[in-house]
């Protein structure tokens, strides 16, 4: 089994979502007391929130390819990034190891293709919706991608950013993002890309009618592929 590196804290509701999902394909997979062998470093939430306010991306950059590098040294064989938004420094924090890096917006466009899809929503947060580093990834493979109009964003991020990093999974907001999600659908999306670890807190394909696709779950997925096929 390949030792998989986390960079996380992105925030630590995430990560932990990301240690959990691991562990427990582990030992779904292999059974008895295995577990996921993992090395993860933790950077500190605010102070890189603080830097992306700012525009501060080398910055950001620089503290994310640092903890990648950390994560090599201790003995990773492979690297994620527990989080979505900051995937917009993810080629530096790439060029900054020599392991194999798991891009998660690759991971979740191969999945929609495997699935037969070719238009996608995407809920996330509204950097992650709006600018185009993962919008643009996604439709690099050969995907159609909706998202929420705009009005709709700064409720996301109030939920996100409010209560889900937070640890508080409210029915009102679940309710919000459910209405957004059947309006992506209205609008053509064929399943819904759940943008960020913290909407997996909140919302489960049982709560939809739509198809719904967990970025996290489907990059632990892959990740768990990868090391386990060595």
């Amino acid at each position: 089994m390949l030792s998989i590196g986390l960079v996380g804290g992105m925030s630590w509701e995430s990560s932990l979502v990301y240690y959990k999902l691991l562990n427990l394909g582990v030992e779904q997979r292999l059974g008895g007391l295995h577990s996921a062998r993992t090395v993860m470093s933790s950077v500190e939430f605010h102070e890189l929130t603080e830097l992306q306010r700012a525009g501060r991306w080398d910055d950001v950059a620089a503290v994310l390819a640092e903890a990648a590098r950390g994560v090599e040294a201790a003995g990773a064989d492979l690297l994620l990034m527990c989080t979505t938004a900051f995937h917009t420094v993810a080629d530096q924090v790439e060029a900054a190891v020599g392991i194999p890096f798991l891009h998660l917006a690759d991971v979740v466009a191969q999945a929609c293709t495997a699935r037969g899809l070719t238009s996608v929503g995407l809920v996330g947060t509204s950097y992650s919706m709006e600018q185009p580093f993962f919008v643009d990834r996604l439709a690099s493979h050969g995907l159609q991608v909706v998202v929420p109009d705009p009005e709709r964003h700064e409720a996301i991020d109030r939920i996100i950013y409010g209560e889900l990093v937070h640890g508080k999974v409210l029915d009102a907001s679940r309710a919000t993002v459910v209405g957004v999600i059947d309006e992506l659908w209205d609008a053509g999306a064929q399943g819904v890309i759940l943008g960020c670890t913290e909407l997996e807190l909140l919302v489960k394909q049982a709560d939809c009618e739509p198809l719904v696709l967990p970025s996290t779950t489907l990059h632990v997925e892959a990740a768990l592929d990868r090391a386990l096929a060595e």
